[in-house]
């Protein structure tokens, strides 16, 4: 991994702790969470605090995240918000995380700089022993206060101050006013700085996690599905009325059609359908060649081209299928026919533009792994866990290719693969009558 860490792809944009001041309210409120403490003069957090030096040296990669189940968090500034989501257990946790920052950053500023910001994501679910038990989250509610309760004493003062002024002998309550001072001392005028924080509840109808090997959830469609990484019969009777495994490649196919989450790529608008494609050619023959003991450090798009010829006998089928496709969108060559049983199928698609988009490419990155910069993007748990079986000659190229193409321009790296705004003029694209007359690659054949 130290290719990765030197090259900011791997914790990369975590925030630095060093400060005395800092360190001790991060202690404060783990002594609060966790019950322990770190013993770090420094060290860096991601949005949720999260420490990967603390985790070292407490030997728990969960202390903020028990059973990884109803994550726990710390704020020390507003600025986490661009920090990554390290560990997760369920795609949704950074977003919303990222959403309860935004909507409240005056109040966390104001909190944060006094003292810790600390809570929890909540669902009803604290055990995950059992994939049934998923199938329980329904929501997550974001609950947070400071570790000298800064939120809820300005909440009580708040009340205090509506029966000072509703109740007519409030003047002489001497136990009321001492109580309003009492809260005032710590929490400072709030009829004209409000500490309250939105009570904010997302519902989890459709999500990843990474409990029993990956499991992607989807129940907000017209027709839901569970889709398993690993073997589906591991995962007992689930609580939905169809589930998947990856080698049900038509089913998922047929899955993704009937909710229209997915467009080919050829007919997506605002993207340059063919560089896409012959990237993913390229990733496909580099998988190969390291394969083979070819040294790949340095490697250019010409260099690549002469491994293809020199081991075009030995490429796989997902080479073949996108050589296909792109022979077609460039020269009008034949049109391919390839089916859901076709290895290359799921690399010639991306997600429609929905509220699910980045779920929906997170599951066709897994079911696409020789794809390295759509796994890197959108699937980071399952990319860090694929790079540690790679020969050293794939981890050097795949490291230096996302340092150079995609860590320089993240949005824009993001746009041309996913789509953005249409741009002012689009790229020349095949013919989308041909596409809307015979499917993307021909109808999907749905079993009975």
């Amino acid at each position: 991994m130290k290719r990765l860490i030197e090259r900011g792809l791997m914790f990369g944009n975590l925030i630095e702790v060093s400060s005395p001041a800092l360190v001790d309210r991060y202690n404060r409120a783990l002594k609060k969470l966790t019950g322990r403490q770190t013993r770090l003069a420094d060290f860096h957090i991601d949005i949720s605090g999260y420490s990967p030096e603390i985790g070292d040296e407490f030997g728990d990669e969960l202390y903020l995240n028990e059973n990884g189940c109803n994550r726990q968090f710390i704020m020390l500034t507003t600025k986490q918000k661009t920090a990554p989501l390290l560990n997760a257990a369920f795609s949704a946790s950074r977003g919303i995380l990222r959403q309860f920052i935004e909507e409240n950053e005056p109040q966390l500023f104001a909190l944060t700089t006094r003292d810790a910001v600390m809570g929890e994501l909540l669902n009803s679910v604290f055990d995950v022993s059992e994939p049934a038990r998923l199938f329980d989250i329904r929501q997550i509610t974001v609950e947070a206060d400071t570790t000298e309760s800064h939120v809820a004493s300005a909440e009580a003062l708040a009340e205090k101050i509506a029966q000072f002024k509703r109740e007519e002998d409030a003047w002489w309550d001497d136990v009321l006013i001492a109580e309003m001072i009492t809260l005032a001392k710590k929490t400072g005028d709030v009829t004209r700085a409000p500490l309250k924080l939105k009570q904010m509840t997302f519902r989890q109808d459709n999500f990843w996690t990474g409990h029993f090997g990956g499991l992607y959830i989807f129940r907000g469609v017209d027709h839901p599905a569970a889709i398993s990484a690993a073997d589906k019969s591991g995962l007992g009777k689930l609580p939905i009325d169809h589930v998947f495994d990856f080698s049900d490649r038509n089913e998922i196919a047929v899955f993704l059609e009937l909710n229209d989450l997915v467009e080919p790529i050829v007919k997506a608008r605002g993207v340059n359908a063919a560089a896409i494609l012959q990237q993913k050619m390229d990733f496909i023959v580099v998988d190969l060649a390291a394969e083979m003991g070819e040294d790949l450090s340095g490697a250019t798009r010409r260099d690549i081209r002469a491994l293809a010829r020199r081991y075009a006998k030995k490429l796989p089928p997902e080479f073949h299928g996108l050589a296909a496709l792109l022979r077609w969108a460039q020269a009008g060559g034949a049109w391919p026919q390839i089916s859901s049983e076709h290895p290359a199928y799921f690399y010639t698609l991306r997600a429609k533009p929905h509220a699910d988009r980045d779920l929906v490419n997170m599951l066709l990155a897994a079911l696409t792994p020789k794809d390295i910069r759509q796994l890197f993007i959108c699937h980071k748990e399952r990319f860090y866990q694929a790079y540690t079986g790679w020969p050293d000659a794939k981890k050097t190229y795949v490291a230096e290719f996302l340092e150079r193409e995609y860590q320089v321009d993240k949005a824009g790296a993001r746009d041309a693969l996913f789509g953005g705004d249409d741009p002012l003029e689009e790229p020349a694209q095949p013919s989308e009558e041909l596409i809307d007359l015979v499917g993307p690659w021909g109808a999907v054949r749905r079993r009975r």
